[in-house]
């Protein structure tokens, strides 16, 4: 009997067991088989469908939102690797300024370079401390990058270091918002791999 529980264990590894083995993962490629290529072009649709909702959804402050499109994002870089999550993210980047009406302006070129900011420092902690932070923690450094970096860029682009003032109420939406995704994304992870719609190998 222990031994074949031992067996399921093994077949059947935890959330932290796969998380663990994520950062050892080769980030090149590892979509190439057709399923893969069609399950990351529903995730980057996902993203823009989150986004276009989230946009609709009042804010009490231009930048400050919860960050629903990045929820596919932060799935696909636990599940497929970097490249991957950076190509969702462009993809959601792109289509949601067609959407908005603000491609290729301020609020993009900066949107843009806070989710670039995102996105490397999320790749950085999942290779460096995927050992000590699980997919709330990844995402909550995501986060906390987005809005830093989106705050610095916004200040350099008016001229006005005033807007630093705002750094407190920042960190504490970057901590927020990183961890409901964050939840929401090891929630969706797990929900994944029980209808086997990802492969063990690839959490």
């Amino acid at each position: 009997m222990d031994r074949r529980c031992d067996r399921v264990r093994t077949q059947r590894p935890s959330a932290e067991d796969r998380w663990s083995r994520a950062h050892r993962r080769d980030d090149s490629l590892m979509f190439a088989r057709p399923r893969d290529v069609a399950r990351l072009g529903l995730m980057a649709s996902a993203a823009i469908v989150l986004f276009a909702f989230e946009s609709l959804v009042p804010k009490p402050l231009p930048w400050m939102r919860l960050g629903l499109g990045n929820l596919p994002v932060l799935v696909a870089l636990v599940s497929f690797g970097g490249g991957p999550a950076l190509a969702i993210s462009t993809i959601k980047l792109v289509v949601g300024g067609l959407l908005s009406g603000g491609f290729a302006g301020p609020a993009f070129v900066i949107g843009g370079g806070a989710g670039l900011a995102s996105w490397l420092v999320m790749v950085a902690v999942r290779r460096i401390g995927a050992r000590l932070f699980s997919v709330v923690g990844l995402s909550i450094w995501g986060a906390l990058a987005h809005q830093l970096s989106q705050l610095a860029l916004a200040a350099g682009y008016i001229g006005h270091s005033g807007l630093f003032a705002l750094l407190p109420l920042a960190l504490f939406s970057a901590l927020v918002s990183g961890g409901v995704i964050g939840l929401l994304a090891w929630w969706t992870l797990e929900q994944l791999a029980k209808i086997g719609w990802l492969d063990q190998g690839q959490l």
